[in-house]
């Protein structure tokens, strides 16, 4: 089934030519694109300074965004899980997670994954398909809306699917938040997160894509992470490793490895040495998260004096370690959890 365009998915530029080849003025695009990305307005009808005739006109030809709301869900720290159904049918999840002086939103950019992460419920269903610029744009627009008056003031891709495995639609999409005339955030404000495909990578540096970059590290070992991430066995640490470094000696960005630890499994002195080895001598930083309940992992999660402890002995190795603590874990919408399945709590 064709769809019409939507505005979401458009730099500028593409949208004042899709007018001027309809013989309207390039000043009608601005004014739309005002209402949807500055006031997330995504009804034509409600576009009070642009005329009737037009505004019929482009409910006709038109989207404004590329899905629509179906769920929510409110965990207790008020971090808020959205299901968002795509005009195919498909469902993806986003998450809004809420802090003091900051607004996440976590989107999502395939429906399904295909790399099978053993700490992550997305690839237990496999993949689907990917996700337009305009289906991963319009998450954030919806939440935004949402979320009001309180700004977005960050966007990581880190939901559901691996971002560098749709990279031309995610880079898009990444271009569409950074512009200026659109989402408006800067460049250390958007975050892609990747299990780890290093050709994608060096191309994120090589194009100067507006973006801090994740890895999602879990082992520093090529057999350990091969069980915890099948993709180890295709792209072992060595050349994950080049990447990373040639990634910041391109774009002058400090590479994040996320390390999800699990009870028993990566969690011992041995494991803290064999990271402090990897990343010994690259100014990089690592997350340090403890794994969260995702049913046929076979994971459990460790004592949060255990977790403290083995960030310890990484941070004396001279490696930068932060403590992070999950959000929202309570309606399956913590790092991992994604699914798109109805099985959470509540309501928002």
């Amino acid at each position: 089934m064709k769809y019409n365009p939507v505005i979401a998915g458009m730099l500028p530029g593409e949208w004042e030519q899709a007018l001027a080849d309809s013989g309207i003025a390039g000043y009608r695009a601005a004014q739309v694109r005002e209402w949807v990305f500055r006031r997330q307005e995504f009804s034509f009808a409600a576009m009070a300074n642009v005329p009737a005739a037009l505004r019929a006109a482009f409910a006709e030809r038109y989207r404004c965004v590329a899905l629509q709301p179906e769920e929510r869900a409110r965990a207790q720290d008020g971090t808020m899980k959205y299901l968002f159904r795509t005009a195919d049918g498909a469902a993806v999840e986003s998450v809004l997670i809420r802090a003091a002086r900051r607004q996440t939103v976590c989107v999502s950019t395939q429906v399904g994954c295909a790399y099978a992460c053993a700490l992550c419920a997305t690839g237990q269903a496999g993949f689907e398909r990917d996700l337009s610029a305009a289906e991963i744009v319009s998450q954030l627009l919806w939440i935004q809306k949402e979320a009001r008056p309180a700004p977005v003031t960050h966007v990581v891709y880190m939901g559901m699917g691996e971002p560098l495995a749709n990279y031309t639609q995610t880079v898009r999409s990444v271009r569409i938040l950074n512009h200026p005339d659109c989402g408006g955030l800067g460049a250390r404000r958007i975050t892609i997160s990747t299990c780890g495909l290093p050709a994608e990578i060096e191309r994120l540096a090589d194009e100067a894509v507006p973006c801090e970059l994740s890895v999602s590290l879990h082992a520093a070992e090529d057999a350990l992470r091969s069980r915890m991430m099948p993709v180890n066995r295709r792209y072992p640490l060595a050349g994950l490793m080049a990447a990373c470094r040639r990634f910041t000696q391109k774009t002058k960005r400090i590479v994040t490895f996320e390390y999800v630890v699990a009870g028993g499994v990566n969690d011992q002195p041995e494991h803290a040495r064999a990271l402090g080895k990897l990343l010994g001598g690259f100014d990089c930083k690592v997350n340090v998260l403890t794994c969260n309940p995702v049913a046929g992992s076979g994971f459990t999660a460790p004592s949060a004096a255990q977790v403290r402890r083995f960030s310890e002995m990484v941070a004396a190795q001279r490696i930068k370690v932060t403590l992070r603590v999950s959000r929202g874990a309570d309606i399956a919408g913590a790092c991992g959890q994604l699914r798109a399945l109805r099985d959470h709590n509540g309501s928002g």
